[in-house]
C-alpha cells in the first residue's frame, strides 16, 4: 500500500469538509487509527468557523465493510474510550450538518453511522447489513435504540437479528437514506446538497438540528455507552473467539456447542 496515501482524506471547500474512507484495497475496512483519524477531523470541525457541514464518501463501489478485523483482533475495542467509541460519541452529538453517500456494501459501522447523519444519498448498488450477532457481539453506535425508532420494530430485528443486507430501495423506503441515485452520481448530489447547506445561516442549521435531536440526544449517549459496555465484554466471549476466528480462517463459524 502507498504510505503517503492516508487512509481518510479531509478536504475542505466551499464551507464543507469532506471525509473520504481510502482504502478500497480493503474494502475500506475502518482500523482503530482511522476511527482516531475522524474524530479529530470531526473535532476540528466542529472548532472550525468555516466549516458548516461535513460529508462521508466512500468509492462508487463500496462504502465500508466494517471494522478491520485484522486490526480489530489485534485492538479490541474492549473499553469504552476506545477510539471506535469516541468517534461514535463525536459522532452522535456533532452540531452541524452530517452528510453521507453511501455506494455499494455498508457494513456494521458502516450502517449504524448513518443513523448519526442527517441527510444520506445511496447508490442504488448500496447495501446495508448490520451483521452484529453473527459475529457473536451485539450492535454499536446506538443502533438498538435508532433501528427501531427509524425502521420499526420488526423490520430492525430483522435487520439486526438475522444481519441480512438491504437493499437501497428498501432504505429509502423507511427512510435511512433520503434519494437514490447511479453510483456515479451520488457523491456529486451530495456535494451539491452539502453546498445548498453551506450558504444558509450556520446559526439556524445548528440549532434546528439541535431541536430536531432534542427528544433522544442524552438517551442516545446513554445507549452508545451500554452497547459499548456489552460489546466489549462479549469480544471476550466464545460466540465472538468462534465468530472471529471463522472469519479469519474463512468458514461459517459454528455456534451449536455455544
Amino acid at each position: 500500500m502507498d504510505t503517503s496515501q492516508p487512509e481518510i482524506l479531509v478536504h475542505h471547500e466551499q464551507g464543507v469538509t469532506t471525509l473520504t474512507f481510502n482504502r478500497v484495497e480493503k474494502k475500506n475496512s475502518i482500523t482503530a487509527s482511522m476511527y482516531t483519524q475522524m474524530a479529530d477531523a470531526l473535532e476540528r470541525a466542529n472548532a472550525d468557523a468555516g466549516t458548516r457541514v461535513v460529508v462521508f464518501q466512500g468509492d462508487v463501489a463500496i462504502f465500508s465493510a466494517g471494522n478491520d478485523i485484522g486490526d480489530f483482533l489485534k485492538c479490541p475495542p474492549v473499553t469504552t474510550d476506545a477510539p471506535v467509541f469516541r468517534f461514535l460519541r463525536i459522532l452522535a452529538t456533532f452540531p452541524k450538518p452530517l452528510l453521507a453517500s453511501v455506494c455499494g456494501p455498508a457494513v456494521g459501522i458502516g450502517t449504524t453511522m448513518l443513523f448519526h447523519c442527517d441527510l444520506v444519498y445511496a447508490g442504488d448498488n448500496a447495501a446495508f447489513s448490520m451483521p452484529f450477532v453473527n459475529l457473536g457481539v451485539c450492535p454499536e453506535a446506538g443502533s438498538s435504540l435508532l433501528a427501531p425508532q427509524m425502521l420499526g420494530f420488526h423490520r430492525a430485528a430483522e435487520a439486526l437479528l438475522l444481519g441480512e443486507p438491504f437493499m437501497a430501495e428498501a432504505a429509502l423506503e423507511v427512510g435511512l437514506v433520503n434519494r437514490v441515485v447511479p453510483p456515479t452520481e451520488c457523491n456529486m448530489l451530495t456535494q451539491m446538497q452539502a453546498r445548498k447547506l453551506a450558504a444558509k445561516s450556520l446559526a439556524s442549521l445548528m440549532e434546528t438540528k439541535r431541536l430536531l435531536k432534542k427528544t433522544n440526544a442524552d438517551e442516545v449517549i446513554e445507549r452508545i455507552n451500554e452497547e459499548a459496555a456489552s460489546f466489549g465484554r462479549m469480544l471476550g466471549e466464545p460466540a465472538a473467539r468462534e465468530a472471529l476466528t471463522a472469519f479469519m480462517e474463512k468458514r461459517a463459524p459454528d455456534f451449536s456447542k455455544l
